[in-house]
């Protein structure tokens, strides 16, 4: 007995918390390493490339980078703290280089000569910016308000989108550029020394069979095989590419054995105010891409982040970076690839990304190690990057999902950030067009696309007056803001809103003690509450309000028939009979009016099959079933003011809508 006490005492864990057996540990471990390795290795590629560094140098910036990725997602997945410091997150986050950082640091080298000679000039600004953040992460935490849904759903959505064509690029065997595109600049990811080839069928046969290969063992396959499909799909993948494709093994057998990157083996720091600002520029960048994935994060795996969390990420960034530029790499973030990995497999624990950092260190360790690993077939490697990149684009779309787009702020916020995102993805090139100053702005998709939705949402929500949405009509036609129905007086809000709950003081005197509200939502979600909390004797106050379809009072009859929603048509005189046939029986029996929710049915003919039905329930249970019904009235009747006072974007969503269905 004290056993199965014990153990149903025993705090339940948190599968964030949970930690694998070993097998699986190392398993899910190594599918994060595979899914995240090229992206981690690319940054340091194009910035080294388009720098001139020598050969050596290269290799070095490479595992420099490896290594950092580790420690750095070891930070944010396990934690430390240092006196009153928290820092990590302590969710399943990996760290890997800002995509952002490639054209401003690729900036800083070019003013300083380029080559190996111009690296501690960049690893001298990212050091002072990483502990300028580290220092300001509260402050930035505190300002979280500024990153609402429409915000961080927009940046994760640009995110994903924005790295797909990467994916793409992959895909295509891996090229030096898109056509159009400045590879140093604008396409991350891209490859350089690829053979890339759209036309070719090798690469396509091998990209979506990889992506094949990962849907079926996801749909036919349950438990540890369906979890770590990503991880066959690139093993798979990669042994037929070596089985049919000639393969060049040169690198691993030429790559050392050992190499540890000593602080500032490329030379002491050099600080400049321009890097210095510069790379501040794109720390801000990955502020809002580490608090989108943050939040996404933590919407996967079910835990609610708080303004501590947000600080406790935000210094394991700037703790990241100043360890990147003392061993001789660039700005960390949290890599979004792995939260599509992490949607995708359902797995949770942040162990198994802390096992995933303490393969990256080794591979930094060990340069004949990452050698093998770099062999994944670009094509194979695009494929399952597709898949994951997508799922972060989902992420921000779910995200989206809890906006409230009747407020046409949001859709000009989310709209055109996306646009402006989605124009500097495609022509980088615009950088030429604009300023010098202004060039950190447009340095890729993903900056022109986050600014642009932090700098509206400022605007639209928090600079000026703000009215607020538009919630209502008066009797003039006039707009009613949500800033004007937090400040009417009781009397002025039941006039208002008072056919929503049937005229019940208790109901409006409930939602109107819950000013002052934040959006329209939140003022619907109150007129829901208000039925939820009332007494049993309120309820059935509500509930006897209807009119009675069943009545004998010819004018309550008539009430009735004309609260039916015109969607349902004008019934037959068949029907007419039936309804009042059904509507006195159910007064008969349950003692309270029969009550038909608007838009509830397709017809009369499935309404009052469904109301027949209903009389088999008990009196409690039907009353229940009432209650339910009189919810949705409250809804639909609370909606159609909304929708009335905001009657373009209204039509525009339920046109999507139509066209959806």
């Amino acid at each position: 007995m004290s056993t199965v006490q014990k153990a149903t005492d025993a705090p339940r864990v948190h599968p964030v918390d949970e930690v694998p057996p070993v097998p699986k540990l190392l398993t899910y471990g190594f599918q994060h390493v595979a899914a995240f390795y090229a992206g981690a290795v690319i940054v340091p590629i194009i910035i080294g490339g388009a720098l001139g560094v020598s050969g050596s140098d290269m290799i070095k910036l490479i595992q420099a980078d490896l290594l950092t990725c580790g420690i750095a997602s070891l930070l944010q997945a396990v934690g430390i703290r240092i006196g009153k410091f928290r820092i990590g997150v302590q969710l399943p986050l990996l760290q890997g280089v800002a995509f952002a950082g490639v054209a401003p640091l690729i900036a800083i080298g070019s003013a300083h000569g380029g080559g190996s000679a111009a690296l501690p000039f960049i690893f001298g600004a990212v050091i002072v910016s990483g502990i300028v953040f580290f220092l300001v992460a509260p402050l930035i935490a505190k300002i979280v308000r500024f990153f609402p849904p429409v915000v961080t759903g927009t940046v994760l959505t640009i995110i994903g989108v924005t790295l797909m064509p990467v994916a793409a690029n992959h895909a295509i065997g891996g090229q030096l550029g898109l056509p159009g595109f400045d590879w140093a600049y604008g396409v991350m990811g891209a490859s350089p020394g690829g053979h890339g080839d759209p036309s070719s069928p090798t690469n396509f046969y091998f990209a979506v069979g990889t992506i094949i290969l990962i849907l079926v063992l996801q749909r036919f396959f349950t438990g540890f095989l369906s979890t770590i499909a990503v991880l066959l799909g690139l093993i798979g993948g990669s042994v037929v590419w070596f089985l049919t494709q000639d393969t060049d093994f040169t690198a691993v057998n030429e790559a050392g054995w050992f190499w540890f990157a000593t602080p500032f083996h490329f030379g002491m720091p050099q600080v400049t105010v321009s890097g210095v600002i510069l790379v501040l520029l794109v720390m801000m960048i990955t502020a809002v891409e580490t608090v989108g994935s943050l939040y996404a994060t933590g919407d996967i795996v079910g835990k609610r982040i708080t303004q501590g969390d947000v600080a406790a990420a935000l210094r394991a960034d700037g703790v990241s970076t100043t360890i990147g530029g003392s061993m001789g790499s660039f700005p960390y973030t949290c890599f979004a690839e792995n939260i599509g990995l992490v949607r995708v497999t359902g797995v949770k624990s942040r162990w198994i990304v802390a096992m995933a950092a303490v393969f990256m260190v080794l591979l930094g360790l060990f340069p004949k190690a990452a050698a093998v690993v770099a062999l994944i077939p670009e094509p194979v490697l695009g494929g399952a990057a597709l898949m994951l990149f997508a799922a972060v684009a989902v992420v921000g779309i779910q995200l989206l999902g809890s906006v409230d787009f009747n407020d046409h702020r949001n859709l000009i916020v989310a709209g055109t950030g996306i646009a402006m995102g989605m124009y500097v993805m495609a022509f980088p090139g615009v950088t030429d067009a604009v300023p010098s100053w202004l060039e950190w702005y447009f340095s890729g998709g993903i900056a022109a696309g986050a600014f642009t939705t932090i700098l509206l949402n400022l605007i639209f929500f928090h600079i000026g007056r703000d009215h607020g949405p538009a919630v209502t009509t008066d009797s003039a036609g006039d707009l009613v803001h949500l800033d004007q129905i937090n400040e009417m007086s009781r009397a002025e809000f039941g006039e208002t809103f008072g056919h929503v709950v049937q005229q019940q003081d208790w109901a409006l005197d409930v939602v109107y003690g819950l000013r002052p509200f934040a959006s329209p939502m939140e003022l619907g979600e109150a007129f829901q509450d208000s039925l939820l909390t009332a007494t049993n004797d309120e309820q059935d106050t509500l509930i006897n309000s209807y009119a009675d379809f069943g009545s004998d009072d010819p004018v309550e009859q008539a009430e009735a028939f004309a609260s039916i929603d015109p969607v349902f048509g004008q019934p037959s005189y068949e029907e007419h009979e039936e309804l009042i046939e059904v509507a006195r029986a159910h007064r008969e029996k349950f003692g309270f009016p029969l009550i038909i929710s608007e838009r509830d049915d397709a017809s009369f003919a499935q309404m009052l099959g469904s109301y027949w039905a209903r009389m088999d329930n008990s009196p409690a249970a039907e009353r229940q079933e009432t209650l339910i019904e009189v919810s949705k009235i409250f809804n639909h009747r609370f909606n159609k003011l909304v929708a009335d006072a905001n009657p373009i974007s209204t039509a525009r969503f339920q046109r999507f809508k139509e066209v959806g269905q």
